[in-house]
């Protein structure tokens, strides 16, 4: 069974509070003593309470004065070096909390124009209620899968080149085929009929873009005029 998770909080209870002082002391002095067993280093340990009229250190006064003897020695630079108060512990982790926030915005951003694409695909068309700010992220966006899709051409296509090639038949060979056959004008205007729909799709894919589909949404501006005359696409996912 996993321990409950303890909150953080004054304990008001006077009994209670004590309690938890002797537990946690305990534990706090056996730390220490184990961080500077098992990693060889000086450490030591100074603990004020109300409860005691002295406070309590570990390992030893001399142990503890030897510590702080050393400490006092290195540069103020380096003493303050990876020093913390309460302020500067909170600083650290509003920062960090930050980071985070910023980088869930962005996935989650990210996860919207990628079902707004695969929804504008669907249908054919750009919607003529689109924002400008959603029309440029969704542009990125497309970009950014359009580059990765060349990478991934480029790899395969090297990996083809590397491989041994079979030498081809000759065309008069091929030619004879066909006329016997009488099936390799069919197949010969397969390929053909790809390449020319793939360059259609392509062209659909570019008025898309900059036509909203044929949405009947003639004053829609170009996505990215400006943008594309520089070379580049903005991320917006960093805004």
């Amino acid at each position: 069974m996993t321990r409950k998770k303890v909150k953080l909080a004054f304990i008001a209870n006077d009994s209670a509070r004590k309690a938890t002082f002797k537990k946690r002391k305990k534990g706090l002095m056996k730390k220490v003593s184990e961080l500077s067993t098992l990693c060889g280093i000086d450490a030591c340990a100074i603990v004020y309470s109300p409860y005691d009229p002295q406070p309590e250190v570990w390992p030893s006064p001399m142990g503890v004065q030897r510590v702080l003897a050393k400490f006092r020695r290195m540069p103020e630079l380096e003493q303050s070096k990876k020093m913390v108060n309460q302020e500067s512990f909170l600083r650290q982790r509003i920062m960090k909390a930050k980071d985070q926030l910023k980088k869930q915005r962005k996935d989650n951003r990210e996860k919207e124009m990628t079902q707004l694409m695969f929804q504008y695909l669907s249908a054919g068309k750009i919607m003529h209620n689109i924002s400008m700010v959603d029309l440029n992220d969704l542009a990125w966006l497309i970009d950014q899968n359009l580059k990765d899709i060349n990478r991934r051409i480029e790899v395969l296509t090297k990996n083809a080149q590397s491989q041994p090639q079979i030498a081809a038949p000759a065309v008069t060979d091929v030619a004879a085929k066909v006329e016997d056959k009488g099936q390799g004008s069919q197949h010969g205007h397969q390929g053909f009929d790809i390449n020319m729909d793939l360059m259609q799709k392509q062209n659909w894919f570019m008025n898309l873009m900059n036509n909203g589909g044929g949405g009947g949404n003639e004053a829609m501006p170009i996505v990215g005029d400006v943008n594309q005359q520089n070379g580049f696409w903005p991320n917006p996912f960093f805004h």
